[in-house]
C-alpha cells in the first residue's frame, strides 16, 4: 500500500532530508586517507544526535550502527568498523538517515579518497548522472519503471550493470513503504506516479557484472566479481500540484548533467 503525504507531511519530511544532505556535507572533509570508518560513524551520529534526530539505521532489523560505509566493491550497507582504514584510492558511499520528528530522510553520497583511478572516477560521475537522470523521469502521467529505464539505459551505454536485488522504496513515517523503485526496466511499467508520493531513488552501478553477494556479517553486499561499484541516492516527493521536489538535495549539490 502506497501511503500519499500531504503538502504539510512533504513540509516534515523536508526537515529530516535536510539534516540529512547537511550530514554528508559535515563529513565531506573528514574522508580522507588514515580514517577509520567507525569515526565517520561517530561522526555523524553525533552530529545528529546534536540537532535532537534519531539514527534510523541503528539497530534497525539489528544493524549495529548509525550510518553505512560502503568502499569500493561493497554495493550497500557496508558496517563502520574501527579496523577499516580509508586508503588513498579508494572510493565510498556514505549513506545516512535521520529521523525528525518522526519522519525519515534517507539519501547517500559518493566521495572519492585522495586520488582514485580515473576508471573509479568515471564510475562515480556516471552514477550520479543516473540517479539525476532518474529523478528527471519523475512526471505526472509517468510510472515508476520510467525510472529504471532511464537509469539504466545511460548506465548501459557507458557499458556498466545495474544492480537489481537492491531498489529505492517509499518512506515516511516507516524506513521502508510501498512503492518499490526499480533501477532497471522498461518505460510506461510500474506504479503511476501520483501527487503524495515519496520515495527514494538510490541506483546502484558496477563496472563488471551486476550480482552482488552477502558477507558472512548478513549486511554488506559486495559485487560477484570484485568489481568497483557506486550509488548516490535522494528522497523524492511529488506535491499536490505535480511538482516534483528533492527533499534531500544539499546547498553545495552540483549537477553534472
Amino acid at each position: 500500500m502506497i501511503y500519499l503525504k500531504s503538502d504539510k507531511q512533504i513540509d516534515e519530511m523536508k526537515l529530516a532530508g535536510g539534516l540529512a544532505a547537511k550530514t554528508l556535507d559535515m563529513i565531506a572533509e573528514h574522508v580522507k586517507p588514515g580514517i577509520t570508518t567507525q569515526q565517520l560513524n561517530e561522526l555523524c551520529h553525533n552530529f545528529t544526535i546534536k540537532h535532537n534526530a534519531i539514527c534510523a539505521p541503528l539497530k534497525y532489523k539489528g544493524f549495529p550502527k548509525s550510518i553505512c560505509t560502503s568502499i569500493n566493491d561493497v554495493v550497500c550497507h557496508g558496517i563502520p568498523s574501527s579496523k577499516t582504514k580509508l586508503k588513498d584510492g579508494d572510493i565510498i558511499n556514505i549513506d545516512v538517515t535521520p529521523i525528525v520528528n518522526g519522519y525519515h530522510g534517507d539519501t547517500s553520497r559518493m566521495f572519492l579518497v585522495g586520488q582514485p583511478s580515473r576508471e573509479a572516477k568515471k564510475l562515480v560521475e556516471i552514477t550520479q548522472q543516473c540517479l539525476e537522470l532518474g529523478i528527471e523521469a519523475v512526471k505526472i502521467g509517468g510510472r515508476t519503471g520510467d525510472i529504471g529505464a532511464a537509469i539504466q539505459q545511460h548506465a548501459e551505454k557507458h557499458k556498466y550493470s545495474v544492480v537489481r536485488e537492491f531498489v529505492g522504496h517509499g518512506i515516511g513515517k516507516k524506513f521502508h513503504e510501498d512503492p518499490q523503485i526499480m533501477h532497471y526496466g522498461k518505460p510506461g511499467t510500474g506504479k503511476p506516479f501520483e501527487p503524495g508520493m515519496v520515495f527514494t531513488i538510490e541506483p546502484m552501478i558496477n563496472i563488471g557484472h551486476w550480482k552482488t553477494k552477502i558477507k558472512k556479517d548478513r549486511w554488506t553486499a559486495v559485487t560477484i566479481d570484485g568489481s568497483l561499484s557506486a550509488q548516490f541516492e535522494h528522497t523524492i516527493a511529488i506535491r499536490s500540484n505535480g511538482q516534483v521536489e528533492i527533499l534531500t538535495v544539499s546547498e553545495n549539490y552540483i549537477p553534472t548533467n
